[in-house]
């Protein structure tokens, strides 16, 4: 598998860069894979963490499936999906996880995502505040705004426009810095689809849409993690674009 590279470390917390493809952890219902000794599931961070940290087992809160499975989530406090890359937070520690849990829903974790979307984004900034909840038409995705089902969860989306491009055909896209104040499943990319823009290459909520050949997942980066941690010291961390998004960067023009 795809292996997460290590950003930081201390005896409380890990932080990781997480490769475009890698699921953070099953739910009973991942797909699963061919492999050269037969079918086996598909390998998920959390896999990699009880591989490389297997004293991290039991902490934080486990997964228990319909079919009553119980799934470890090893010291995992918050996600990202299975085709976003970059950072994400582990706690080491039982006392780390609950900090870190009070941390993310008291919204003093600051994440910035790099987001490149179909379309001209209007404006130079702004926010987006529509609840989310569950889509009528389809159970994997989320929706945003009156029709969506279920419980509606408050969601809040601060965005600002880095550069406004376009490819070789005419294609319009914009490169957007994106800060989710809340952290509902699938915020940004609900978000994004609900004002008009949703990301490039994702197949649940721009499905049929062009693709530039080289990306083969949506084009959303988790680049930018600022938190207090847990022994008080603030800390900032950064991870790098892919060379998949960098490569479709390069055959994209700014825009006149």
């Amino acid at each position: 598998m795809a292996e997460p590279k290590i950003v930081y470390e201390d005896e409380s917390v890990l932080v990781l860069d997480k490769p475009a493809g890698l699921v953070v952890h099953g739910d009973g219902r991942t797909p699963r894979r061919q492999g050269s000794a037969g079918q086996a599931p598909e390998p998920t961070l959390s896999d990699w963490i009880l591989k490389n940290y297997p004293e991290l087992e039991n902490v934080g809160e486990p997964f228990t499936t319909l079919g009553g499975k119980v799934l470890p989530r090893p010291g995992i406090v918050h996600r990202l999906d299975r085709d976003t890359s970059g950072l994400i937070i582990i706690a080491k520690t039982a006392e780390s996880f609950s900090y870190l849990k009070k941390e993310f829903k008291e919204h003093r974790v600051k994440k910035e995502y790099l987001a490149l979307v179909y379309g001209h984004k209007e404006g130079e900034s702004g926010v987006i505040d529509t609840p989310i909840g569950k889509s009528k038409r389809d159970f994997r995705q989320r929706e945003a705004g009156p029709m969506s089902g279920g419980t509606q969860r408050e969601a809040r989306t601060v965005w600002e426009v880095r550069e406004r491009l376009v490819d070789n055909a005419g294609h319009k896209f914009t490169l957007l810095y994106v800060r989710p104040e809340t952290g509902r499943t699938h915020q940004i990319r609900a978000h994004m689809k609900s004002v008009g823009h949703p990301v490039v290459c994702d197949s649940l909520y721009a499905h049929g849409r062009l693709c530039p050949a080289q990306l083969t997942r949506h084009a959303l980066h988790a680049a930018k993690l600022g938190l207090t941690l847990p022994s008080g010291v603030k800390k900032e961390f950064e991870s790098a674009l892919p060379e998949d998004f960098v490569q479709t960067l390069k055959t994209l023009q700014i825009s006149p």
